[in-house]
């Protein structure tokens, strides 16, 4: 299992930094995520100052762009990075969309399958010089003139990893995408049993196995070696996971548990930015459900044994325990 990083900071200019120090203890990739900053500038300075890890916008809204942009910045990145880019990709809601972005919101697993082949076509275009005459439902692709075109990319196209949180756009994925990038709001018992067949049929739709996909876990761990440490790593994802619940389209998640009609009460105290309030509603059993608990090696073995179904992790990490190696320790414990 390869372990991935997110590139958390204050300061924009420092993700080089960042992403340098998640390679120095030992993790495989570096996330960046759409929020106050451009998913894409971080890992422009963290290809220039690694050398080893993977580079992935985990994920960068694809509804808030089109696919000629996107191909080009990952194209770019591939080049930069040589070879280690990974496109991620995920829809957002409705309300960011249109009021955030001022963008189309329309029937998001079908726009997505376009957008993803739009981007493929583009890239034909580049690297095997086939025309440009893409034509799709949503997006339309047939002009590219040499002065535009950067010819093949010799460390080739970057994968395409898409974030899907329902079985459609599960199985969006599993059809024409190279990797699964699973929300921290899942667990192990959703993921086999609603997100795995989901993306089988995705995957049979396209001729290809599981073998031909790559999935990515964001998994909440909390860390404490004490009770009090465990206590406060359990309040800081409680926290978390209150936010979460309370958004409409996670709600099948919930629902999977049993706990589906919490998503509109944490909704309606969302509203009221009553945030302190919301954390009470996520019970021990939905919160060990998703996250992992438990001193370092505990928690290195349990979430080998949790994620078996990822080829990769993503930490979201609640760490009390005072020890900045800790983290270090849970990936080597879940190594074996």
């Amino acid at each position: 299992m390869k372990f991935e990083a997110t590139l958390m900071t204050a300061d924009i200019a420092e993700a080089g930094a960042a992403a340098r120090r998640a390679e120095e203890m030992g993790f495989d990739g570096v996330l960046s995520f759409e929020g106050p900053h451009d998913p894409f500038l971080p890992l422009v300075l963290a290809a220039r100052d690694t050398e080893r890890v993977d580079l992935t916008t985990a994920i960068a809204i694809a509804f808030a762009r089109n696919p000629m942009n996107c191909a080009q910045i990952a194209n770019d990145l591939q080049l930069i990075s040589r070879g280690r880019f990974i496109l991620g990709l995920g829809t957002q809601i409705r309300p960011h969309i249109e009021r955030r972005f001022s963008q189309t919101w329309s029937r998001p697993n079908s726009r997505m399958r376009e957008f993803v082949r739009a981007i493929r076509a583009i890239w034909r275009s580049w690297n095997q010089r086939e025309k440009l005459d893409f034509r799709g439902e949503f997006y339309t692709h047939t002009l590219m003139t040499p002065v535009f075109n950067p010819g093949a990319n010799p460390f080739g196209t970057p994968p395409i990893f898409l974030a899907g949180f329902g079985g459609g756009m599960i199985e969006v994925a599993g059809e024409v995408a190279d990797g699964w990038i699973v929300h921290p709001l899942h667990s192990r018992s959703f993921v086999e049993e609603v997100g795995l067949p989901a993306l089988g049929k995705g995957l049979q739709k396209s001729g290809r196995d599981r073998a031909a996909m790559q999935i990515s876990a964001q998994t909440i761990i909390m860390l404490g070696d004490t009770d009090e440490q465990l206590a406060k790593a359990r309040d800081g994802a409680r926290a978390q996971l209150s936010f979460y619940a309370s958004t409409p389209a996670y709600r099948v998640m919930l629902d999977h548990h049993g706990c589906g009609d919490l998503q509109p009460q944490l909704n309606k105290l969302s509203k009221e930015g009553r945030w302190l309030e919301m954390m009470s509603y996520i019970d021990d059993d939905l919160l060990d459900a998703v996250g992992v608990c438990g001193n370092p090696d505990q928690v290195g073995r349990r979430l080998a044994d949790r994620n078996r179904f990822a080829d990769r992790t993503s930490l979201i990490v609640y760490n009390e325990t005072g020890d900045p190696d800790a983290v270090q320790a849970v990936m080597r414990v879940a190594r074996g």
